[in-house]
């Protein structure tokens, strides 16, 4: 039987390259850009991390030692995503990673996109 499929909410840190550069992300999820589409740019991590908290998003970033001591089990949880990686494989590994998976598998936990992809690979 095949899992449901959820659409997960994202929140890009402004580190991260706009929306429009991740289009398989978008056709599936629900992705919002804190600087570009919230109009938040400067935001201080605290705050960007209440927010995601407050919409239910995963927040995903480059900058995962500001968000890590913020983890909190009330969290969609945190994917860092490798800073050297270019939008398409970000795309590409994100989605799958996004697709596998279910709410609670993100809640409350860091999830090292780069990790997610090498244990993928080894099951």
């Amino acid at each position: 039987m095949a899992k449901p499929f959820f659409k997960h909410k994202t929140l890009l840190d402004e580190h991260l390259y706009q929306r429009r550069q991740y289009p398989l992300l978008n056709e599936h999820f629900d992705v919002k850009h804190i600087r570009d589409d919230l109009h938040l740019a400067g935001l201080p991590d605290p705050q960007v991390y209440e927010l995601a908290v407050k919409q239910g998003r995963i927040i995903l970033t480059t900058n995962v030692k500001h968000f890590l001591p913020l983890l909190r089990d009330d969290c969609p949880g945190i994917i860092g995503i490798p800073g050297a990686w270019l939008p398409s494989r970000i795309d590409t590994k994100l989605t799958s990673l996004l697709m596998k998976h279910s709410p609670n598998y993100f809640r409350g936990r860091y999830i090292p996109l780069a990790t997610a992809d090498l244990t993928s690979k080894v099951a």
